[in-house]
């Protein structure tokens, strides 16, 4: 299916920075699939420092500093990526892209293409990520935007804030294509980790990765779209298009699972289900309860759910969100 998606957010990043002329450009998407965009884009300040190769870019990874701007000429950038330096939340840390610049992981079985490794206040901006187990991964991070990203061919998870990341922005990227190893693994958002998970990524806590913004993106993926994990609380998921065709329905049976408390779901759109648009599901006592779907559109034609699954209680699922070929919810209750 081809589908053409321009979608304008109606939650602005806290910090917006001086523009300039170059704009952050993501390189061209595959066919099928058109990067967002929306009028509260952070564009990238005049660089500090431009690359150009990969040995040159891990040595501008490395001696970065508060209010760095490093600029990636167009090209492809062979390896993976890590970043450990913070910024501030006055002085950012920016990469940007411009034309096609390609961040290529070397294989789809092993290692992080971009990695935000407790360095926070980052600005990842206009390039393309593939070819990695696992696409952007961010550990312990604040305040971070990654925006107009193009995050496809893909081992696992395109985007994955996990070990207490919270207060970060996703946003106006195009994800396509994951889940090429392990097809259950393939989510395109991954918020916090599975209680399984807590022991390796969080010492044994509840990983806290709370009020992430998951913001206008773009999502074809094998898994679930947005993974919102138990033990995060107070995110926000808004106006997101999820394009369902490439699920694999033996381990992914909605768009959205909810897992996490008190998210804000709202003016999302999506397409082609094998079951639900949106799940609740209670994996730790207490959790996936309080959250307030609204003004979502969901086509469930060819499904054989609903658009909400409430399989919790205690969620609000207003009567402004609309259904195609489907019911809102098992019961057929709105607020």
């Amino acid at each position: 299916m081809r589908i053409h998606a321009t979608l304008v957010g109606a939650f602005v990043v806290s910090l917006i920075v001086p523009v300039v002329a170059w704009p952050a450009a993501a390189s061209a998407p595959e066919p099928g699939l058109a990067l967002p965009a929306g009028a509260d884009m952070i564009r990238c300040p005049k660089p500090t420092r431009t690359v150009g190769n990969s040995g040159e870019l891990r040595k501008a990874l490395r001696s970065a500093r508060p209010g760095d701007v490093i600029r990636l000429r167009p090209g492809t950038y062979r390896g993976r990526f890590v970043a450990r330096t913070s910024g501030t939340p006055k002085k950012p840390i920016f990469l940007c892209g411009t034309g096609p610049a390609v961040l290529d992981g070397g294989g789809v079985g092993k290692g992080y293409g971009f990695h935000l490794d407790r360095a926070s206040y980052w600005r990842l901006l206009g390039f393309t990520v593939r070819n990695s187990q696992k696409g952007v991964m961010a550990d312990g991070t604040r305040g971070s935007v990654i925006q107009g990203l193009v995050v496809r061919d893909i081992g696992d998870e395109a985007v994955h804030l996990r070990a207490f990341s919270s207060g970060n922005t996703v946003q106006y990227n195009l994800v396509d294509n994951t889940g090429l190893r392990r097809a259950e693994f393939g989510e395109g958002v991954y918020l916090g980790s599975a209680k399984s998970n807590w022991g390796r990524y969080s010492g044994g806590r509840m990983d806290r990765s709370d009020r992430n913004v998951v913001r206008g993106n773009v999502i074809r993926s094998r898994a679930e779209a947005v993974d919102v994990k138990e033990g995060t609380h107070g995110g926000r998921i808004i106006g997101n298009h999820f394009e369902g065709s490439a699920l694999v329905a033996a381990t992914a049976d909605s768009w959205v699972d909810v897992k996490g408390n008190g998210y804000l779901i709202e003016g999302n759109s999506g397409i082609h289900t094998p079951v639900d648009g949106f799940q609740t599901h209670e994996l730790v006592d207490g959790w996936g309860t309080g959250n307030v779907f609204r003004k979502n559109t969901m086509n469930l034609r060819g499904a054989s759910g609903v658009g909400v699954n409430d399989t919790v209680g205690g969620n609000r699922i207003t009567c402004d969100n609309k259904t195609v070929g489907g019911r809102l919810t098992k019961n057929g209750r709105c607020s």
